[in-house]
């Protein structure tokens, strides 16, 4: 059996729709029912809005996800997580854009706010204006953040692709291509630190090394290589992240 809940969060401006359309004509085309509620919150740029998404292989009957069910909190705004967490299920999962969109004078620093984000059980957190200006538009960070999250959906990659391009299409094939670059990105940058996780790493350092690498070059099969390379060592890693130009992700036995 499968049933899915996802809250998708973020502000104003940063293509939750966008997000809405592609899973949402995934869940379609494999088969599934699904049920979607109205993007609520400020309509202008910068205000937090956030939409419910339910699907299954059996009768959805409400777009309502109740507290402490949903699957996943899919957010393109790190702070946002924070205004949802409570309607995780119990070894439900988040994805999160580490890049802080600073629409209130008492935005947490980026440090504290990401060390709060870190403590969560299962969470994959990407650099998505990283990944976005890799892809060719930072305005891609919402299928970034979607191509990170794919791992956890019920779809095929080449399905997920497949409906960014039908998204992107009237836009023409250039900006289709850097939307679908941008998904292949970030859901390698997903996996890679979820591999990093996985082989011991703290998440505040899997971030920051993701955060270094060439976004294009980033492969999941090398996580466990700069896993057992830099472990927990911060001097290390300090090593890395001083370097002037971006890194290869292939390049870990350099600093092991």
């Amino acid at each position: 059996m499968v049933e899915k809940n996802i809250i998708l969060a973020g502000v104003g401006g940063q293509g939750i729709l966008s997000i809405a359309f592609v899973i949402d004509n995934a869940a379609l085309d494999a088969g599934f029912h699904f049920k979607q509620a109205e993007v609520h919150g400020m309509a202008q740029r910068g205000g937090a809005v956030q939409s419910n998404l339910r699907y299954g292989d059996s009768e959805i009957y409400s777009d309502i996800i109740p507290t402490g069910s949903a699957d996943l909190i899919l957010s393109i705004e790190p702070l946002e997580v924070l205004r949802y967490w409570h309607f995780l299920r119990p070894g439900g999962w988040v994805v999160t854009s580490i890049t802080p969109y600073v629409n209130i004078p008492d935005y947490p620093e980026t440090d504290e706010l990401l060390t709060e984000l870190a403590a969560f059980d299962n969470i994959v957190m990407v650099d998505t204006a990283h990944i976005a200006k890799a892809a060719g538009n930072l305005r891609a960070q919402n299928m970034a953040a979607v191509g990170a999250a794919s791992e956890l959906l019920d779809f095929s990659e080449d399905q997920l692709l497949g409906f960014v391009e039908k998204l992107f299409a009237r836009k023409g094939e250039k900006m289709v291509a850097v939307n679908q670059r941008a998904f292949k990105y970030g859901r390698a940058a997903g996996l890679f630190f979820r591999g990093l996780v996985d082989g011991g790493m703290p998440r505040l350092a899997a971030i920051k090394l993701s955060a270094k690498l060439a976004a294009e070059t980033i492969d999941p099969e090398h996580a466990g290589a700069w896993a057992e390379a830099l472990g927990a060592d911060e001097n290390k890693l300090e090593t890395v992240l001083a370097e002037k130009e971006a890194v290869a992700c292939d390049q870990a036995a350099a600093f092991a």
